[in-house]
């Protein structure tokens, strides 16, 4: 049978939803740390260009090998500055059309009618659930 993703993200159990959100806050915590893990780094509210994640170098010195979330092979080394600012522009660009078709899967699952060209297109899943509360089916904080 077809699932919706909401649904699929309901029938997934909860210590492998822990898992998803634990790796995402490491990630966040690692880029606000700048990468240097003692706050050194440059953060990309001040000085570091939006959409470059900090090296993973720290990480590969004293633990394990490990490939850097920007640029893992160095393809853009050699790039002129031109085409690094055309990349970040497009990049940024396809990260908001990506949350807006998102959002729209989202919307024409739980509101019927809200996005009539899915409809049209056999692509709504009605979604009974909550979207907004990721955790709605089986969330606890303290049991």
């Amino acid at each position: 049978p077809d699932f919706s993703p909401e649904q699929q993200w309901d029938m997934i159990p909860e210590a492998a939803k822990w898992q998803i959100f634990g790796i995402i806050a490491l990630l966040e915590i690692f880029d606000e740390a700048g990468g240097a893990g003692d706050g050194s780094g440059d953060h990309y509210t001040g000085t570091r260009q939006p959409g470059k994640y900090p090296t993973a170098q720290p990480f590969r010195d004293n633990v394990h090998f490990v490939l850097d979330l920007y640029d893992p092979f160095g393809f853009s080394k050699n790039k002129s500055e031109e085409s690094k600012a055309r990349g970040l522009k497009a990049e940024i660009n396809n990260g908001r059309l990506a949350m807006l078709g998102i959002f729209g899967f989202i919307t024409a699952d739980k509101v019927p009618g809200s996005v009539p060209l899915l409809e049209k297109l056999g692509a709504v899943i009605p979604y009974s659930g909550e979207t907004m509360a990721p955790f709605e089916a089986n969330f606890h904080v303290f049991n």
